[in-house]
């Protein structure tokens, strides 16, 4: 007798890995996480909540709908929560995609992109970026055909760091045919500081081809409870949560995310403080002799090509991770002080040899 096989596709996509773990979770560079304990207010709505998961989840997420609708000023009908953006993204996916369409994305770019394509029965097209680590959105306009469903923009770029600028992006929205729905990835926008770069909620304004996707993991760092959402319009936002899985976001998370979004104002002060940290982190391996490209996220990218691996090994070695792409380069998150200290002496010796 032959047992059941899962289907066929699943031969060629690939796993998704996680950031390795470090001794000491400080020093863990290899995962996008805000190295801040929770604020307090947040820590104790979550706790609230805790003492009663005997109980299911608002599956209608009533709270955290109404919190976002303030937060930005749209109706409630405009945004689909769901277990971190990648779930979203998962679920928008699924929703819009079938066997024969074509999803266009930047290379590299976010390890899930891949995977999320191709459990829907779409192809993937991808676009290399440029040498700089920015998108290449006039071969990514060139790369549409007939057949083309979905572009993913990243912004700012996950592993690279650049973010689009508004001008960039304004001339790809322009020339984007209307049929074809752009998912703006906009997970590290708080992060960005250049006043060029692109923000999505102006483009969703005048675009109705564009999605949004935003989380609480990295700014607001909620990564281990796994709070994400779409901005996107009421039939495609329907969509997405008629296709998302029930009670898939927790009460605790909920409560969290809701009362993240209330403290704002004291969650952007650490947002920050990482971003001066990235700019010391930045300075230093500048002075050192790296090139790299611009980051606006929470993260720098080392293109070491085949040392990678060596280089990695390394860090490893000495009690920090990083997260390794084989081949390419080594992407390292912005950490405490101390963490962020012992990578650029690492990084110190590695250029120097």
């Amino acid at each position: 007798m032959t047992a059941p096989t899962p289907r066929g596709t699943f031969d060629a996509i690939p796993h998704y890995r996680a950031g390795i773990p470090a001794p000491d979770d400080a020093f863990k560079l290899s995962s996008n996480e805000n190295p801040y304990d929770p604020l307090p207010s947040v820590l104790e709505a979550a706790q609230r909540e805790l003492a009663r998961f005997n109980r299911y989840p608002d599956a209608g997420l009533t709270e955290l709908y109404a919190a976002l609708s303030a937060r930005f000023g749209l109706p409630a009908e405009n945004f689909a929560v769901g277990n971190g953006s990648v779930a979203v993204l998962f679920n928008l996916l699924h929703a819009v995609c079938t066997d024969g369409d074509e999803v266009i994305y930047p290379w590299r770019s976010f390890e899930a992109y891949p995977i999320s394509v191709q459990l829907t029965g779409a192809t993937s097209i991808r676009v290399p970026l440029k040498d700089d680590g920015r998108h290449d959105l006039d071969a990514m306009l060139a790369a549409v055909t007939p057949h083309t469903k979905v572009i993913l923009v990243c912004t700012p770029n996950n592993p690279t760091g650049p973010a689009v600028t508004t001008d960039e992006l304004t001339a790809f929205l322009t020339e984007v045919p209307a049929t074809v729905l752009v998912i703006l990835d906009e997970a590290y926008l708080e992060f960005a500081r250049d006043e060029h770069t692109a923000s999505g909620l102006q483009f969703f304004a005048s675009f109705d081809n564009v999605v949004l996707l935003r989380t609480f993991s990295k700014a607001y760092g909620l990564a281990g409870l796994r709070v994400g959402y779409a901005i996107a319009s009421v039939a495609l936002a329907a969509a997405i949560r008629k296709v998302t899985p029930p009670f898939s976001v927790i009460g605790v998370a909920q409560a969290a995310a809701v009362a993240s979004l209330h403290a704002d104002a004291e969650l952007l002060e650490r947002v920050d403080a990482v971003v001066l940290e990235r700019d010391r982190v930045v300075a230093e391996l500048r002075a050192q002799g790296w090139v790299f490209p611009d980051s606006e996220a929470n993260f720098v990218w080392l293109p070491l090509g085949p040392d990678a691996e060596g280089f990695a090994a390394t860090c490893t070695a000495a009690g920090v991770s990083v997260r390794t792409f084989a081949g390419e380069g080594v992407r390292v998150t912005i950490g405490a002080a101390a963490a962020n200290d012992a990578f650029l002496g690492l990084a110190s010796a590695w250029i120097a040899r």
